[in-house]
């Protein structure tokens, strides 16, 4: 598949996902669940296998919640005027996220239980991680952060236009994990241009305005800086 058709496909799929966050309240409460949840996995010091095994249930919500909302937009579209069959398709749908959601909380409660145990008897610490490992998270976050806030105003496509841009936010975030990982000043000021030169692209092309540009580099390198602070 051609990359520009690829790109297109993707965005199509993204443009989903920020639909959801849009227009469902709690799709954008399971974004900052998500957000939450490997934040503090990431400061207990959970192991990696635990860390999977959350990341997992996390997915599975957000995914049963999605597909929760296509199937309540499929039974409006076929179903406009009330229908008892409409209302129990609606309701085993959102049992399904109900279940989900029970599952995952209480593999949450599993896996972090012991920590907090320990953290509320040994008291505030914070675990340190490897600079790989952040720059994942800080990827992660990063994204998660930016699907929230174009849902909050509303406007553009994941991909493409919005507040804020979601290229020039990943790929700040990006530069400075570059600089972390590698220590290196000239790799430092590479990545920079690079990062720079993504960002200009989105404004010569009218897909994003400068403010929109500048938003989404402060905010993928500020939380990023901030999470290497934090854990390393």
């Amino acid at each position: 598949m051609p990359l520009r058709k690829w790109l297109k496909s993707a965005n199509f799929a993204i443009e989903g996902i920020l639909h959801g966050a849009k227009t469902q309240r709690h799709m954008r409460y399971h974004f900052f669940s998500a957000a939450a949840v490997l934040f503090v996995s990431y400061i207990l010091g959970v192991s990696k296998s635990e860390f999977i095994v959350l990341s997992l249930a996390v997915i599975l919500v957000l995914l049963s919640e999605m597909l929760n909302s296509a199937i309540e937009t499929m039974v409006d579209l076929l179903s406009p005027e009330y229908s008892e069959k409409a209302r129990i398709t609606k309701d085993i749908a959102a049992g399904a996220v109900l279940i989900t959601a029970f599952g995952a909380a209480v593999l949450g409660y599993i896996v972090l239980f012991p920590y907090l145990k320990s953290f509320f008897l040994q008291g505030f610490y914070i675990a340190k991680h490897s600079k790989e490992e952040i720059s994942l998270i800080a990827f992660i976050l990063v994204l998660i952060f930016v699907i929230i806030t174009k849902s909050y105003f509303g406007k553009g496509h994941p991909l493409s236009g919005g507040m804020p841009s979601g290229h020039s936010a990943l790929a700040f975030s990006v530069w400075v994990s570059v600089t972390y990982i590698t220590g290196d000043f000239i790799t430092s000021v590479f990545c920079f241009i690079l990062a720079a030169v993504i960002a200009q692209s989105r404004v010569a092309v009218k897909v994003h305005s400068p403010w929109e540009v500048i938003a989404g580099a402060l905010m993928g390198s500020f939380l990023t800086f901030f999470l290497f602070r934090l854990f390393s």
